[in-house]
C-alpha cells in the first residue's frame, strides 16, 4: 500500500506481521488454547481485550512503514518512539525509527508549502493549534514569501556543497520545518493505535492528522477487527 499525503509526503506499508488472529492466540495461550481461524467468539474476546484495557496481546502483532514528511511532522511523530516504553499501562518497547540523514545524501531537499487555501489562523482560546483558513489574499502572501524564503535557502545550501563545504554544515542552510524527511517505523499493533487515538483527535495538529488517517487505512486493511474494537473504527 502506498498513500499519498499533503503536497508531497506519502506513506507506505512495507512489511506487517500477524493478523486480527494472532492478538486472539496471543491471548489464548494463557489457556493452552489456539484458535486456527478468526470466529465470532475470537471478535468477541478482541472487543474485551480492547474495552477491559488488556492491551499486551496487541503487542504481538507488528507493522512497518515507509513515511515522508516534513520534519515539523516528523519531530511530533518521534515522540512516540522515545515514550513507547514509558506511557502508563503499555510496557511497548516494540518500536523502531531509521530515518535518513543529510550527513550522508544530498538527493534533493523537498519541502512542504501550503497553497494559499491552507494557511489556518492562530486559535481564539488556546496557545497552541490552529483556528480556521485566512483570507485567500493573506494566504496567497504567505505562500509566496515561503517559497521565496524556501529557494533563497536551497540557493545558500547547493552554493556551500559546490564551494567544498561538507554536507552535514551546508544543510544548516535549508529551511528545517517543512524539509521533508524520510523514514522507517516498525511498530507493535498496539503502540499504533496508541498513536492513531491521538494524532486522529479533533485538536491534533492538521498535518499529522492527515499522516494518521493514511496510517489508519493501512491497519483497517490489514487488522480490521481491531482497528472496530480498539479504535472505533471500521
Amino acid at each position: 500500500m502506498h498513500i499519498e499525503v499533503l503536497d508531497k509526503g506519502y506513506v507506505r506499508l512495507i512489511d506487517h506481521m500477524g493478523s486480527d488472529l494472532t492478538v486472539v492466540n496471543a491471548a489464548r495461550v494463557s489457556y493452552a488454547k489456539q484458535s486456527p481461524a478468526l470466529t465470532d467468539k475470537d471478535i468477541r474476546l478482541i472487543s474485551f481485550l480492547a474495552r477491559e484495557g488488556h492491551t499486551s496481546p496487541f503487542r504481538h502483532a507488528m507493522l512497518q512503514l515507509e513515511v515522508y514528511a516534513p520534519l515539523m511532522v516528523a519531530r511530533q511523530w518521534w515522540k512516540y518512539v522515545v515514550g513507547s516504553a514509558h506511557y502508563e499501562g503499555t510496557g511497548d518497547s516494540l518500536e523502531a525509527w531509521n530515518e535518513s540523514s543529510r550527513r550522508y545524501i544530498t538527493e534533493e531537499p523537498a519541502f512542504y508549502v501550503p497553497a494559499a487555501g491552507e494557511w489556518r489562523q492562530a486559535p481564539e482560546n488556546s496557545k497552541q493549534g490552529s483556528g480556521g483558513t485566512v483570507s485567500w489574499e493573506l494566504g496567497e502572501k504567505y505562500t509566496e514569501e515561503l517559497m521565496r524564503y524556501t529557494e533563497l535557502g536551497l540557493e545558500k545550501y547547493e552554493a556551500a556543497l559546490a564551494e567544498g563545504i561538507c554536507a552535514e554544515q551546508a544543510r544548516l542552510f535549508l529551511p528545517a520545518y517543512g524539509l521533508y524527511v524520510r523514514w522507517y517505523w516498525t511498530a507493535s499493533l498496539q503502540s499504533a493505535a496508541h498513536f492513531l487515538q491521538q494524532r486522529l483527535a479533533h485538536d491534533a495538529q492538521r498535518e499529522i492528522q492527515a499522516y494518521a488517517l493514511a496510517v489508519l487505512d493501512i491497519v483497517k486493511t490489514l487488522f480490521p477487527v481491531t482497528a472496530e474494537e480498539l479504535l472505533g473504527m471500521s
